[in-house]
């Protein structure tokens, strides 16, 4: 019985309270509920005390307000309407206690019942607004100054059987219980409120997480500088760079591997190079570009370094590129066969100017385009396995720093022949970035 009872008011308070209503809303008509059943209360006790004293004709008066409140929620339960709800309560709180005043009598006789009417510009200021209670208090006042009228003209004796004992009592009665449900409803009101702003600052706690979030994630995809422009703006995203050096980094015969091979090995596999890669993209001050399939593709130049204490004119870059590459090499050196096979790398880097901008509007991409980016693949697919080839730009940078092998003469599919070095070691006395100095 009282969990059937417990449902029906659930129900009846998701129907009341819907999950569509902002806080404000539901802190609103929580009030006036409230407020209503605290004025339902003050009615029954009325009307019992008065229908005890034979003051039956003043009794009616609360057991009418009883009615018109029940009648109303009954309305507002089936329309859904606030609004009118809201009016006709107020409406209530205001003219039910002068209406109860003059049917007792005066001010004294009734024992100062009319106090109870303060509750409808205090309850206005809380459920509609300060600027809206300001006509619910006039009207407040006008009608106290209607009832100073009456009981200066019209004020008759003090009801049969009512002592000026029994009217001291009830006064207190009546200042004690308006008193209390204006302090109650108050408090009610301060504790809801204060609920409601630490929800907010709950939900504002994980906005702030969420927005982290995405700036990681968009950080993961794209160089920093470039996500907070794509950020702060829609527009396109579009630079080009006088002095990019180019890496692209490719398995060795990744694909007939993956046919051989269950497609968890592959893809753990992948993870494991690719994130150590990432490592070194972010210990060499680099930008990982993308990955395509087993090809690895990272830029410098992008972005203002930081952080390096070794620099000549634009070589900063190139030299940490070349660094990578050769604590790559160490790297794949140290991981153990797959399906019997030794992970070997392909390496190729070009010196240049590119274009660079985000393309898509979903799974968008930061991406590279020019010369400088199709020489560096190029180079890459003419280079040996655990071998480092530069074109003749990334070679006269860094010559003093690193020695190559003999000028190579490719022939590149789209640009012809091209002169291209095979890095073999940094010179002695090069800073090195990493563990690797020498390739072996």
């Amino acid at each position: 019985m009282i969990q059937r009872l417990r449902q029906r008011l659930a129900d009846l308070g998701a129907r009341v309270i819907s999950e569509t209503d902002t806080d404000e809303d539901r802190l609103r008509k929580s009030l006036l509920i409230f407020a209503s059943a605290m004025m339902g209360l003050g009615s029954m006790l009325w009307l019992v005390i008065y229908w005890a004293m034979g003051i039956k004709f003043s009794a009616t008066v609360p057991f009418l307000y009883i009615v018109a409140t029940a009648a109303s929620l009954a309305l507002y339960l089936w329309t859904l309407n606030f609004d009118v709800f809201r009016l006709i309560q107020v409406s209530l709180f205001l003219f039910v206690p002068f209406v109860m005043q003059w049917s007792i009598g005066s001010y004294v006789s009734s024992s100062g019942v009319m106090l109870w009417a303060l509750l409808a510009p205090v309850g206005a200021i809380l459920i509609y607004g300060a600027r809206e209670s300001i006509p619910w208090f006039v009207a407040y006042v006008v009608m106290a100054a209607i009832s100073g009228v009456f009981d200066y003209y019209l004020a008759s004796e003090l009801p049969k059987n009512v002592s000026m004992q029994t009217i001291a009592v009830f006064f207190a009665l009546n200042f004690v219980a308006m008193s209390t449900i204006i302090y109650m409803l108050v408090t009610y009101f301060m504790r809801q409120r204060e609920k409601l702003q630490a929800e907010l600052a709950e939900k504002h706690l994980l906005l702030q997480a969420d927005q982290a979030q995405i700036e990681r994630l968009l950080l993961n995809i794209l160089p920093a500088p470039i996500a907070k422009r794509l950020q702060a703006s829609s527009t396109t995203i579009a630079d080009g760079f006088a002095d990019v050096t180019v890496m692209f980094v490719d398995i060795k015969d990744f694909t007939r591997l993956s046919g051989d091979q269950p497609p968890i090995v592959i893809v753990e596999s992948l993870n494991r190079v690719f994130s150590y890669f990432d490592a070194l993209v972010e210990k060499y001050d680099l930008e990982k570009i993308k990955t395509i399939g087993d090809a690895y593709m990272v830029a410098g130049g992008l972005t203002s370094p930081t952080g390096w204490a070794f620099a000549v004119d634009g070589l900063r870059h190139t030299h940490a590129m070349l660094g990578m590459a050769m604590e790559m090499l160490v790297y794949m050196k140290t991981l153990p066969p797959v399906g019997g096979t030794k992970l070997q790398l392909h390496i190729g880097m070009s010196t240049g100017p590119v274009v660079a901008g985000v393309i898509g509007t979903k799974k968008f991409i930061y991406d590279l385009w020019g010369d400088t980016v199709n020489l560096a693949s190029r180079v890459t697919d003419k280079a040996q396995a655990d071998s480092i080839l530069v074109d003749v730009t990334t070679y006269e940078r860094v010559k003093s720093l690193y020695e190559f092998d003999a000028p190579e003469t490719l022939d590149v599919r789209g640009k012809g022949l091209v002169t291209a070095y095979r890095l073999l070691r940094s010179r002695e006395g090069t800073p090195a970035y990493g563990t690797a100095r020498a390739l072996n």
